[in-house]
């Protein structure tokens, strides 16, 4: 009799099953490796040469099963999680707002309309841009109403749906790989060890020109090679479906953008803006403006009451200040586009919503750290390191932690959850081999942001290529020389970066 039943294919478990098998792991390992512990100096940074055994604490299914609430809650071990996840949700509420006012749909539709004959130069304008909020505020899901909108119009001028998911793919993930204030990723981590977001900017920035620059002339070539010669698509098979799938002449049909539309915008614009000013320490520059504004600004009689005496001036806020910040401006673009109570509550509920998922990833990478520090074996690896990497190069060090986050990123495609997993370990390594927690969350950033480009275990690489219709393996095919190309440009900006 004829077998009927099918084999069951292998499926990559989500995010949070990768990370409970890694937290059960390493309980396992805190009954095997030796628990230790560094002496620390009042900054709290451990001093080398003071490590010393302690009494075994072993860590059970009590304990794995509490580590993801002590990662969100805190405790005595680890820093706490909570305003790291509450923060990510008040943005989601935020974007969840301007999604609704269909603002940034509306911006850049008529910036398409703008260059109708030059498309080609959209490439310049709209790639950067998707890049920015990449490095910004993490774009990524965020991305997914874009297709819709640029496969028709790319088709249209004789381009395929590869150069518009190249657009808003490449563009945002590549600037994800360079974040600057992207408190997904480089807030995240810098909150894992303990610096400013700040530190390490300029290579950031270097970085995000370079590989945006090399990202805009690979993709221009191949739409310029697409204009020239349609049979060169690698899609080109199906063209005539897709023209008839996405409509491609439904572009002509795109409304302008409302005044409405346009103020929310700016203030979609401002608030980012403001962030970035927020989170530079510009008293470090020797910069006092803002210090000086704000204790004159409380200084006035009732209205610094009115305001709050215990405002902190721009260059020291952090994740509870930049929460507010997001908090007050989805108010005001509220206010501004019209909403009804009732309608901002709903949509800024609905926004959070799609980003919870990534706060509590936050809390469940966290309990990582929570497992083995209770078990007492996170100096005794570190001890580890600070023995192997006594000989090795700051540049050595600093490619091979690029290498190793690249696997890590195919097993935790969230950017917050995989900082939040491992920064705690190798961030303080770094330092056993001359190289800065900033410069190894720079690594870790251009591994994660390198592999979103190709992983299927991330939901914005397989949502872009499901709605272009395009097989994965064609995309691969596609992007493979970029992916080689942005992996030997990164390791020689990472070398650069140790004597910076």
């Amino acid at each position: 009799m004829e077998n009927t039943q099918t084999k069951k294919k292998f499926q990559m478990p989500s995010a949070y099953t990768v990370l409970f098998i890694i937290i059960a792991f390493i309980a396992i390992l805190t009954w095997f490796i030796p628990a230790g512990h560094y002496k620390v100096d009042d900054a709290g940074n451990i001093l080398a040469g003071t490590y010393e055994r302690v009494a075994q604490n072993p860590q059970g299914f009590y304990d794995v099963m509490m580590a993801p609430v002590l990662g969100m809650l805190g405790s005595e071990t680890t820093d706490p999680a909570i305003s790291i996840s509450f923060f990510i949700l008040i943005v989601g509420g935020f974007l969840g707002i301007v999604n609704k006012t269909g603002a940034l749909d509306a911006g850049i539709g008529s910036i398409v309309k703008r260059f109708k004959g030059r498309e080609k130069n959209l490439i310049f304008i709209l790639l950067p841009i998707f890049a920015l909020g990449g490095s910004t505020y993490g774009m990524a899901e965020e991305t997914i109403p874009f297709y819709s909108l640029l496969i028709p119009v790319m088709m249209a001028v004789g381009f395929d749906s590869i150069v518009a998911v190249s657009i808003v793919l490449i563009g945002s993930q590549v600037g994800c790989l360079a974040s600057t204030v992207n408190p997904f990723a480089t807030g995240v981590a810098s909150d894992a060890v303990g610096i400013s977001m700040a530190d390490g900017m300029l290579l950031r920035i270097i970085m995000w020109v370079v590989l945006v620059g090399i990202s805009i002339a690979y993709v221009y070539r191949y739409a310029a090679k697409i204009e020239k010669d349609p049979t060169q698509s690698i899609v080109y098979s199906q063209r005539e479906e897709d023209a008839k799938h996405f409509d491609i002449d439904a572009i002509n049909r795109q409304e302008g953008v409302t005044k409405k539309q346009r103020n929310v915008n700016i203030l979609f614009i401002l608030t980012f803006f403001l962030m970035i000013l927020s989170l530079i320490p510009w008293e470090e520059f020797g910069i006092n403006i803002f210090a000086n504004f704000t204790k004159w600004l409380a200084g006035i009689p009732g209205l610094g009451m009115v305001l709050g005496k215990d405002m902190l001036p721009f260059g020291q806020w952090y994740f509870p200040e930049i929460t507010m910040l997001f908090l007050l401006m989805s108010i005001v673009v509220a206010i501004v586009y019209g909403f009804k109570e009732s309608d901002f509550i709903s949509e800024f509920l609905a926004g959070a919503s799609d980003l919870i998922g990534v706060a509590i990833v936050v809390a469940v990478a966290r309990g990582i750290q929570v497992v083995m520090n209770n078990g007492m074996i996170t100096d005794t690896i570190l001890n580890w390191g600070e023995k192997g990497l006594s000989g090795l190069s700051s540049v050595i060090f600093i490619i091979l932690a690029f290498i190793f986050y690249i696997p890590m990123s195919f097993l935790i495609p969230s950017t917050s959850g995989l900082a939040a997993a491992t920064m705690g370990i190798i961030g303080p390594m770094g330092e056993f081999a001359g190289v800065g927690k900033d410069l190894v969350i720079t690594a870790y950033q251009s591994a994660s942001g390198l592999v979103n480009l190709i992983t299927p275990t991330s939901a914005i690489v397989m949502g872009a290529v499901a709605i272009a219709r395009i097989d994965i393996g064609k995309w691969w095919k596609y992007i493979t020389k970029l992916i080689a190309i942005l992996f030997v440009a990164i390791c020689i900006l990472l070398a650069i970066g140790t004597i910076l």
